[in-house]
């Protein structure tokens, strides 16, 4: 351990963290050229073979070219990530019913009304119940 002072340890801690977050950025970098739908079939190869030949200089200018277009796509696409959630939250919950289908959360709630009412016995209201929630 004497021959690797602590300076160096430091260092070359330093260039590999560097190293590692250059590669997030160029991944990052990729992705969003082949994410971003304004841009030519032409544009992307460009593009992709600048950051493959000069990866460095290339994800540079590319941040620098294009950086703010990246943030907004990032943006849009949380936005439609986040909607199609709350939809699929909607739908799950039962909500939205389906073409006027009554969710089951009201099957339930109309089965328990025919129970209390005596319409239904308790086993057609277990076996009803049990087919709802299947």
């Amino acid at each position: 351990m004497d021959d690797y002072p602590l300076l160096n340890v430091f260092w070359t801690m330093m260039w590999f963290f560097l190293w590692i977050m250059w590669l997030f950025l160029l991944f990052k970098v990729i992705t969003d050229i082949f994410r971003d739908h304004e841009l030519s079939g032409w544009g992307k190869a460009g593009w992709l073979i600048f950051c493959i030949v000069l990866p460095y200089l290339g994800v540079l200018v590319y941040v620098i070219a294009r950086g703010k277009g990246m943030g907004l796509r990032d943006a849009k696409q949380a936005k439609e990530a986040e909607a199609r959630f709350q939809e699929y939250i909607r739908q799950t919950a039962g909500t939205q019913a389906a073409a006027g289908a009554p969710s089951a959360t009201d099957e339930l709630a109309r089965l328990a009304g025919l129970k209390e009412k005596g319409a239904i016995s308790e086993q057609e209201f277990q076996q009803a119940k049990a087919k709802i929630l299947a």
